[in-house]
């Protein structure tokens, strides 16, 4: 299986619902490096996974979309405790509907996979792998 990893960042404010969560049930910021994934048995026609430039501008806006918010008033995620893991699935999910639209190039049909990771710090992270 082959590979191709593009990073970002996200900067957003957001709480939490319930006892587990202790003191980041206050309103708290996060600093999030996002790292996504893209897999593929074979190389394409060009011989490479996806075009990385097209994978960086993609998670560039999505992960735009996310910063500098308040995701608690994000009507989106309305109710709803914005963990590392499940922003981790939102990231992934908006990127594969990117893939399918066609946003990452013709060559990125060929995409069985996606994976983003999330990392909070140096010591703790939470990921979320998806097919295509």
């Amino acid at each position: 299986m082959f590979s191709v990893t593009v990073r970002d960042h996200i900067m957003i404010a957001h709480s939490f619902s319930g006892e587990v969560f202790g003191p980041a049930q206050k309103l708290h910021g996060a600093t999030f490096v996002v790292d996504a994934t893209f897999r593929r048995p074979e190389l394409d026609d060009d011989n490479i996974v996806v075009d990385i430039g097209r994978a960086s501008e993609e998670l560039h806006a999505i992960c735009g979309g996310l910063s500098y918010k308040n995701l608690d008033d994000d009507p989106a995620f309305k109710g709803v405790n914005t963990s590392t893991e499940f922003l981790a699935k939102v990231i992934a999910d908006r990127l594969a509907d990117k893939v399918a639209a066609g946003d990452l190039g013709p060559g990125a049909a060929g995409l069985t996979g996606i994976s983003v990771t999330l990392h909070e710090s140096h010591i703790a992270w939470a990921s979320y792998e998806r097919d295509l």
